[in-house]
């Protein structure tokens, strides 16, 4: 008895190995829980649909895609935690997520400094993929869609004096207000109010005051769509009537369920539209659709979707899962046909790629314009 306890472990571990052999496995870090769960529940769900579509047709190198899931819960500590795992006990080739910057912040010197690729469908703050050569992304980056929102301020919304309600916790809320500002001065516009909130917080009304006291154009509020839902259905209890727009993180069904009528006329930045006529674009959706039901696919979604691809496609023109031809094939992804548009990953391992923006009209998300880089 003892000796046979001795060797399930043993046992266990040779299993292991043999069904890594057998499949491709594929880590994924994502919030399914807790209070930013919409965005990863739908960055996964498309994860889940394009490892689903890469085994229908016939698996990568003879072998299928294996996807091995952890839930960071929305917690800070959790992304470092649960990516340890995947490497150490799991023995992933790859992991994609987080979709959140900060969360991403915490995976990402794990994964270089075990040399593991790693993509992120959705975090857009420089930092990450400073990180080191061995993390990528498929979305675009804060300093591009900040100008990308200052130029439409200025152009579309004609506000020449606006507020920044930023987060001063979310290092995605902090760096996009950054660019945001920097590019909305130098394009002759005004920065009149910069109040701040923490994570979690609920009432906003002292912080709307000041700005309705400052006599905008309009408010730019770059953090998650918990906070900007309240913000804006706030604001709108107040009498603040201005265009009250957000970044990419604002992208979440539960943005116009929190918010309700409030939301109507909102505008954000986004990455792909479900309204491109495209054939890439209307075969996702309808895919996404028959699988989950519901409202169309998100823009964490199609990202999920498109980094799922893009590993795959590495794959099979490294012709290995051997961790450095790996890092080399993503690095030299060019015009790769994706869903959010064709992606080349560039020296610094981000995507070039266009940006969207639109607005909730009739309790949805509708295509506004589309932005080049």
């Amino acid at each position: 008895m003892t000796r046979l306890l001795r060797l399930l472990p043993l046992l266990a571990a040779t299993a292991l190995a043999a069904r890594a052999q057998e499949t491709i496995r594929v880590g994924e870090i994502a919030c399914l829980t807790g209070k930013e769960a919409s965005l990863g529940t739908s960055s996964h769900q498309g994860t889940q649909l394009a490892i689903d579509d890469v085994n229908a047709a016939g698996g990568v190198l003879g072998r299928k895609l294996e996807l091995i899931s952890e839930d960071t819960q929305s917690k800070p500590g959790e992304a470092s935690t649960a990516v340890r795992k995947l490497i150490a006990r799991e023995h992933v080739v790859a992991v994609l997520g987080e979709v959140a910057s900060s969360r991403s912040l915490e995976a990402a010197p794990i994964c270089q400094n075990s040399k593991i690729p790693m993509i992120s469908p959705g975090s857009t703050s420089p930092k990450v993929t400073e990180t080191g050569n061995y993390i990528f992304r498929v979305c675009y980056i804060d300093p591009f869609q900040g100008p990308v929102l200052a130029k439409f301020a200025l152009t579309h919304l004609k506000a020449h004096r606006v507020a920044i309600f930023s987060s001063s916790t979310s290092a995605y809320s902090v760096g996009l207000a950054k660019y945001f500002k920097l590019a909305f001065v130098e394009g002759g516009g005004e920065v009149a109010a910069e109040p701040k909130y923490a994570e979690g917080d609920k009432d906003f009304k002292a912080q709307l005051t000041a700005i309705r006291a400052a006599g905008v154009d309009a408010i730019f509020s770059p953090g998650y769509y918990n906070e900007g839902a309240l913000i804006v259905k706030q604001a709108r209890e107040l009498g603040i009537k201005v265009p009250v727009f957000g970044g990419d993180s604002w992208e979440a069904e539960d943005l116009i369920t929190l918010g309700g009528d409030a939301m109507e006329g909102a505008y954000l930045c986004s990455h792909y539209s479900p309204e491109d006529p495209s054939p890439r674009v209307q075969a996702f959706v309808a895919e996404y659709q028959k699988r989950y039901g519901g409202d169309k696919p998100d823009s964490n979604a199609s990202l999920g979707y498109d980094s799922v691809l893009v590993l795959a496609d590495s794959i099979r023109r490294a012709g290995t899962t051997e961790h450095a031809a790996l890092r080399d094939a993503i690095a030299s992804t060019k015009n790769f046909d994706a869903v959010t548009g064709r992606i080349t990953i560039d020296a610094n391992r981000n995507a070039s790629k266009n940006a969207v923006i639109i607005q909730v009209h009739n309790g949805h998300f509708q295509f506004v314009e589309s932005v080049a880089p």
